[in-house]
């Protein structure tokens, strides 16, 4: 859908005036819609009624079904009310309903009681809702009695019916105004504190969530650093051109008394099918020399349907969230006892290669703490009611970047036996063999351990032998072999993707993550982008599996999350060109040697030409121009 923070919306608008196609649009990115229709067939000489109702029948796809209730006006209550979290209804109209209400077949009827139901079920509906209804009030009283108490009664549920929905929306000659913004958020979202997007250098991180308490309505969200550049000695660039904010449409879905719904089936939302193609046939009329982007033309592709643009923009606003989770058992053997803490640690402090690039790409970083995983060659790795908890915990901190206008999410992990585990889970997901897809063990001496890797596949074995007979459904694969920093990764994609938000994945624990995601909503994928493989086995076949193309080859081993954060400003100087760059002159561009007659002169210049400035002379060190900010020489103060 096209607005935030809303699964509820009234549409108003008079007659004509396009309200209903309106409401029409906003659901047309559902896979399925219930059409209620609301209004009484009319007689059978009634011919233009008839063309009416026939004109909005032909508007809707073939994948819509179609609930009559003007039989019972009462049945429109009871079809809200039995509507399930997964589901999208269209109600189209109220005025309809009123018309049937008011009846005398269904009178004597407490109207009032009647409308307070309703909103009832507006205010209680778990399901994707949209009610249309024409506005009242805006003539002359009606004369009659008939007309009045339509008038009364229908004006009278635009009121009640508006106040129980999230946004309520006034479509005047086929243009939408908001009326409503977004509801407040509710108690599972994020608290204001912990919404910053960024965080003063250096300090403190906040407490350590208890893996118990992942689930919990009042769990402060990890502190979001913004780690702190290392001094270089070459000169500063300029700043980055194209980039600045935009509101990328967002969508959430909804909640229930008992937390978020997380399950197979769900309905998210897909990138743009068309803007993607656009954006890269447009990349053969710009004024590039030579054969073009080559493959990164698929940045540029991935970054236009993700942002819902043909010329899409650079990321600016990036995110790293590094999940810390151990697994215990032979899934860690041959790793160092407490490595992922001191890891985790370094980050904090803005040391190490991951601190260090996520400051080069001004990117903000978080640190989360997953459950600690149990021997899954043993008993499930993690228990169900975890399970849960960590996939909602994910999707929060996914609905917090997103709220905080974060444009690019990079998952990133570290933890002792994330690997096996994920190995596991491809193992249960795609049927691979454990051993192919299951990486080598390298000491910090960076010396192969045969010993330790094979400790590793005879537990992955164990597990999967363990586990024979139990499901394979999503959920199921978490518990018994995935463990809690997969689970918690797997909400993060879930939940960027019912935001629309991009995530770009960088080792086993994203990749798994990811094939488990697609059990869940199958759309997960289509937002996610793999700058690298990483010489990874596993996270080659995964990649494979999900239709995952890697752009390099790099085969940087830094850490999960590091190499996509290397890989960052290659993508980012692709998405700057495709932005920028004017067309050829041969297909209309501009001609950047013609003669313009007048030496000096600004004539025949575009905007896009940038404006460069003499060279001052070198002086005995870096300057500063009011501000704290070194100056090198040559570089020009704007």
């Amino acid at each position: 859908m096209s607005v935030d923070g809303w699964h509820t919306l009234l549409v108003l608008g008079g007659i004509r005036s396009g309200k209903s196609e309106f409401a029409e649009s906003l659901v047309a990115d559902a896979p399925t819609v219930r059409y209620v229709a609301t209004a009484p067939a009319g007689g059978p000489e009634d011919t233009e009624w008839a063309i009416r109702l026939a004109t909005h029948r032909a508007r809707r796809p073939g994948s819509w079904t179609t609930e009559e209730t003007a039989a019972n006006p009462g049945r429109l209550v009871e079809v809200i009310a039995a509507a399930g979290p997964n589901e999208t209804l269209l109600v189209d109209d109220l005025g309809g309903w009123v018309t049937v209400l008011l009846d005398p077949a269904h009178q004597p009827a407490d109207d009032t009681a009647t409308i307070a139901e309703l909103a009832a079920a507006v205010r209680s509906s778990t399901a994707r809702l949209v009610l249309v209804s024409p506005e009242v009030g805006l003539s002359l009283v009606p004369t009659t009695p008939l007309g009045r108490a339509f008038t009364d009664a229908l004006g009278a549920a635009n009121r009640a019916v508006a106040d129980a929905c999230d946004a309520v929306a006034l479509v005047v000659a086929g243009q939408a105004a908001w009326l409503k913004p977004a509801a407040p958020a509710p108690a599972h979202a994020v608290p204001p504190a912990a919404t910053s997007p960024e965080a003063e250098p250096g300090r403190a991180a906040a407490p350590r969530t208890a893996p118990a308490d992942l689930g919990a309505g009042d769990v402060t969200l990890p502190e979001v650093l913004t780690p702190a550049a290392a001094p270089v000695p070459a000169p500063a660039t300029s700043d980055e051109p194209g980039t600045g904010d935009w509101a990328a449409p967002t969508m959430a879905l909804p909640m229930i008394a008992t937390g978020l719904v997380i399950q197979p089936g769900m309905e998210l939302p897909m990138p743009d099918d068309y803007t993607g193609p656009q954006a890269v046939d447009r990349l053969a009329t710009l004024d590039i020399p030579g054969a073009g982007l080559g493959v990164l033309e698929q940045v540029v592709g991935f970054a236009a349907a993700t942002q819902g643009t043909s010329t899409p923009r650079p990321w600016d606003s990036v995110r790293v969230l590094l999940i810390q989770g151990d697994h215990e058992g032979g899934a860690s053997a041959g790793a160092p006892a407490g490595e992922s803490a001191r890891r985790a640690r370094q980050a904090r402090a803005g040391r190490g290669a991951l601190a260090r690039l996520a400051a080069e790409n001004r990117a903000g970083l978080q640190i989360v703490e997953a459950p600690v995983s149990a021997p899954m060659e043993e008993r499930p790795a993690l228990p169900a009611d975890e399970v849960e908890a960590a996939l909602r915990y994910g999707w929060r901190l996914a609905e917090q970047a997103a709220d905080a206008g974060v444009q690019l999410l990079v998952l990133a992990a570290c933890g002792a036996g994330a690997e096996a585990a994920a190995a596991a889970v491809l193992a249960a997901t795609a049927g691979a063999e454990p051993p192919t897809v299951l990486g080598r063990v390298v000491t910090e001496q960076g010396e192969i351990d045969d010993a330790a890797w094979m400790v590793r596949c005879a537990a992955v074995r164990d597990a999967l032998h363990r586990t024979r007979r139990s499901a394979r459904e999503a959920k199921d694969v978490l518990a018994e072999l995935g463990g809690g920093d997969i689970a918690l990764a797997t909400g993060v994609l879930l939940g960027a993707t019912a935001r629309k938000l991009p995530v770009l994945l960088d080792g086993p624990v994203g990749t798994a993550a990811a094939m488990v995601s697609r059990d869940l909503a199958g759309q997960a994928r289509h937002w996610c982008l793999l700058p690298d493989h990483g010489g990874r086995p596993g996270v080659r076949l995964a990649a494979d599996v999900l239709g995952l193309t890697p752009l390099v080859d790099l085969r940087l081993d830094l850490g999960e999350g590091a190499t996509a954060l290397a890989a960052l400003p290659l993508l980012r100087s692709a998405l700057t060109l495709a932005a920028t760059l004017p067309v050829h002159p041969s297909l209309g561009g501009p001609d950047d040697d013609r003669d313009t007659g007048d030496e000096g002169s600004d004539a025949g210049r575009t905007d896009d030409e940038p404006d460069f400035a003499e060279p001052e002379p070198a002086g005995p060190g870096p300057t500063t121009i009011g501000s704290d900010e070194p100056v090198s020489p040559g570089r020009r103060a704007d």
